[in-house]
């Protein structure tokens, strides 16, 4: 079947992004409300049945939703949401950082055979563990618990139900809940009242206001919103320079300040102030690029204050005059902190996931799951397998101990180079997403839009389908559930450092300085590796390419399928019907 062409599928994303990082707090879904048309659904966005929706309110912000839902839901010991189909729900703090990772455990059954290592499941870039645990009848999870296996779904930072711990202490207004969390007395409890998931994307910064005395300097034609605009556009300067001192690098944090500025640029309609604009937003820029102190402060907001005077001069000078400039600046500047506040929630890449949240899911399992020798076994599928195989390549590098006993991956590679993967179509978007400031892509949104119209003529899309699953290998209603509900809103970071997978040496830190199949040869963990035949993400060949690397009598490689059928695509080695 054809490929989509590459430049309709960035068309696509684009459209996307634009219409999810655009899309107003109005027309969103409430957390708790059942989900609406596909165009909208999102991940973890159904329930019960019979679960009445609370009335439908907007929520300017993940915190305020979060909170709401926290004193609507006074959940009984041991409760959790309705989305969540494992034994137990389990939070996993991230030493170094606000976040807790949600843990999905399926306990084994007593009459089922004893195990001497509990299991770790990762899924692929931008998913949760619903990919997992399809439906009673469709669950790997659930199939390897009865294994024997306690078994363990970890969602990576901004996945599923994982959340910032701020944000989850803000789901009770109550004192007293706190202990009922248990985040603070014992980070390894398990949580047993959580708040539904949301999309981190649709953060909204609350814009402080704060009226200020108008400069007396300042044109006779100066309006009350003047002042507002200057205390405005100084805290979203001063919100720059402070998040970004030390992060973006330096071209980024150029092209974020000047395209904000040459849309202010278009307000002034006299071609003569447009120099002086230009001589001030130079100036600000060097100021947000040095240490934020309260000296630098002062002169942005001076700076504010001359910007916002040389538009209101602008009017003067022209005939007929520009109305509702002042809105025009505000809703520029509201865009821009909107932009920043998205980045910062977004704030990620693939090295966060290998360094800091697979370790402290591995160390909250061992300290909830006995085990032999301290170590655990690991499947991962795709991004999942990748970060698996990064991990022994790096301890291999290192000379640590992985703290795995074997491991497991699926459809995975460090080295796409020599494959006629389909994601090589992709590769091109790298650049697109930082300059289009797309700090992160909605690929929730993107296949929850395109997925209604895939299997419909004239089947623009229906390599869609074939992306995730070969011809009758899964149930049609699962495999809407799937491309539903599984896929998130994933970083620009994270898709950025992933697509060195197609450059020449593979996959590596975000530094340039590790090349993880480089060190493959190292690893003492026993691999098996398993490909689909009809796999067009992760073909059998991109597989072999890092299973040819590691020593021959640690790996065992398998392709699935046979020339006759059944045929197995990405998802099939998760939840098809083999």
């Amino acid at each position: 079947m054809p490929l989509l062409h590459g430049a309709n599928l960035r068309l696509l994303l684009a459209g996307a992004a634009v219409a999810h990082l655009s899309s107003s707090p109005i027309a969103r879904a409430s957390p708790y409300a059942p989900p609406p048309p596909p165009l909208r659904l999102r991940a973890f966005a159904s329930y019960s049945a019979s679960q009445p929706p609370p009335p439908s309110s907007p929520s300017p912000s993940p915190s305020r939703a979060l909170a709401s839902a926290g004193s609507a839901c006074d959940c009984e010991q041991g409760a959790k949401p309705a989305i969540c189909t494992a034994d137990e729900l389990h939070y996993a703090p991230v030493p170094g950082t606000e976040w807790r990772l949600a843990l999905w455990r399926y306990r084994p059954p007593p009459e089922a055979p004893k195990r001497n290592h509990p299991l770790m499941l990762l899924s692929g870039v931008a998913t949760n563990a619903i990919g997992f645990d399809l439906s009673p009848g469709a669950s790997f999870a659930r199939h390897m618990s009865m294994q024997g296996f306690d078994t363990w779904i970890v969602e990576l930072r901004g996945a599923g139900l994982s959340t910032r711990g701020s944000e989850l202490a803000a789901t009770s207004n109550k004192p007293d809940t706190s202990s009922n969390l248990g985040l603070e007395k014992n980070s390894t409890q398990k949580v047993n009242v959580v708040a539904p998931a949301k999309d981190m994307s649709t953060y909204e910064p609350q814009n402080s206001e704060v009226p200020v005395l108008p400069d007396r300097s300042m044109v006779e034609t100066n309006t009350s919103e003047e002042p507002q605009l200057v205390t405005q556009l100084t805290n979203a300067l001063e919100q720059l320079g402070v998040t970004f001192s030390g992060y973006v690098k330096d071209s980024q944090l150029k092209n974020i300040t000047d395209s904000f500025f040459d849309r202010v640029t278009e307000l002034v309609p006299d071609a003569s102030l447009t120099s002086s604009l230009e001589e001030v937003a130079d100036k600000i820029i060097g100021l947000i690029e040095l240490p934020q102190t309260s000296a630098i402060s002062d002169q942005i907001s001076q700076l504010s204050q001359r910007l916002v005077k040389i538009l209101g001069e602008g009017q003067q000078n022209v005939s007929p005059r520009l109305f509702g400039w002042q809105e025009r600046l505000s809703a520029t500047i509201e865009d821009f902190q909107k932009q920043l506040e998205l980045i910062i929630s977004y704030d990620w890449d693939f090295d966060h996931y290998l360094e800091e949240d697979v370790p402290a899911a591995i160390d909250y399992i061992k300290q909830q799951s006995a085990t032999k020798d301290g170590k655990l076994l690991a499947i991962g599928h795709s991004m999942g397998g990748i970060l698996l195989y990064a991990m022994v390549s790096k301890c291999g590098f290192e000379g640590a101990d992985p703290e795995l006993a074997a491991i497991v991956t699926l459809a995975s590679s460090v080295d796409y180079t020599t494959s006629n993967s389909s994601l090589k179509m992709l590769v091109p978007l790298a650049d697109p997403a930082e300059m289009l400031r797309v700090p992160a892509v909605p690929l929730g949104t993107l296949l929850s839009t395109t997925y209604p119209i895939s299997s419909r003529a004239p089947y623009i899309l229906s390599l869609l389908r074939s992306q995730i699953s070969s011809k009758d290998m899964m149930d049609p209603e699962l495999l809407s559930k799937l491309i539903l509900n599984n896929f998130c809103t994933v970083p620009a970071k994270v898709l950025l450092q992933l697509t060195t997978a197609f450059r020449d040496g593979g996959l590596r830190n975000r530094t340039g300085t590790l090349f993880f199949k480089e060190h493959l040869r190292k690893i003492k963990v026993p691999v098996l590796a398993l490909a689909g035949d009809e796999d067009l993400i992760c073909p059998p060949e991109a597989v072999y390419e890092t299973v040819k690397l590691i020593p021959k009598h640690l790996v065992t490689y398998k392709v699935f399928g046979q020339p006759e059928g059944p045929h197995y695509a990405h998802y099939d080695l998760v939840g098809g019907r083999k």
